[in-house]
């Protein structure tokens, strides 16, 4: 089994850096996401005892007490960092400009979901999962669409 410090790549892409006893991570180590986040932790027989997750733009989670685009506050962190846009220019999504969203897809946050096959890929159109009825209602509720139909600009005459 794996001891000591090491390197170890799930099948999903995800990487283990740091310590291992017996096989587990065991000790202080991060898992780094193929999307550039990261959680570091501090292991105890393969489960996180401590942690802090950042997100690839370098937001810190806060499990408490945490205003990140909420009532409270609504801005990106892009804009919290950068500024908000002028009146009139929307900012749709922390990546800006968006991502383009293949047609009747949602964006759920780590790919795309096609409702008709109800299967997410990745933002390399890589297969993640398939959605269970929960997570399909969560996101034809909550999440971003592509476009239905086009709107051509009609000229005054």
């Amino acid at each position: 089994r794996m001891e000591g410090q090491g390197c170890y790549t799930l099948p999903t892409g995800t990487e283990y850096r740091g310590a291992l006893k017996d096989g587990m991570f065991d000790g202080e180590g991060e898992l780094l996401f193929p999307n550039g986040g990261r959680y570091r932790a501090v292991w105890h027989r393969g489960v996180p005892t401590q942690g802090k997750y950042t997100f690839a733009d370098g937001l810190e989670y806060k499990d408490k007490k945490w205003h990140y685009c909420d009532g409270y506050d609504r801005r990106f962190y892009t804009e919290i960092c950068s500024g908000l846009k002028p009146a009139g220019i929307s900012q749709l999504t922390n990546l800006d400009p968006p991502r383009k969203i293949p047609e009747g897809c949602y964006d759920c946050g780590d790919g795309f979901y096609n409702p008709e096959t109800r299967v997410i890929v990745d933002y390399e159109l890589r297969f993640l999962r398939n959605a269970d009825d929960d997570e399909h209602e969560w996101i034809i509720r909550t999440c971003r669409k592509a476009w239905d139909e086009t709107t051509d600009h009609k000229a005054k005459p």
